[in-house]
């Protein structure tokens, strides 16, 4: 149980501040991601969990994995000193920024040839139009 003096949370506030859905907070639970307590069946949240739940969301906004943000939060518990965990992190944010880096390239290529095609129209329907005020 935890600390009575400690903050505890509901399912509603932390949904809430964190405006996500109660669902959404359930289905981390169901994944083993956080694992709050309960009180008389209802869940209690404390400020460890709370904690958890901001990592999770921020993992997932900035494109991490279930499964990558799940092995982070492990390591946290197994190495008081989080050597173990700062290694993932870095290994991780090498590998996200990488992919992100290359989808940048990509879309960079796109937007350009789609730029082209924009430019090739444009021209057309100009040439276009001053034939048919000529005819």
């Amino acid at each position: 149980m935890p600390n009575s003096d400690a903050p505890l949370y509901s399912i509603a506030e932390l949904a809430r501040e964190f405006s996500i859905s109660t669902r959404t907070i359930r289905f981390y639970e169901a994944k083993g991601l956080i694992a709050p307590n309960r009180v008389g069946g209802t869940r209690v949240f404390s400020k460890r969990d709370r904690a958890r739940l901001m990592l999770i969301l921020r993992g997932k906004r900035l494109g991490f994995s279930l499964r990558e943000i799940s092995d982070y939060l492990g390591l946290y518990d197994a190495d008081p000193l989080q050597k173990s965990q700062s290694e993932l992190l870095l290994n991780l944010v090498s590998q996200r920024l990488d992919k992100l880096e290359q989808q940048q390239r990509d879309l960079t290529t796109t937007i350009r040839e789609l730029r082209d095609i924009q430019k090739q129209a444009e021209t057309r329907l100009a040439e276009a139009g001053s034939k048919a005020r000529r005819a």
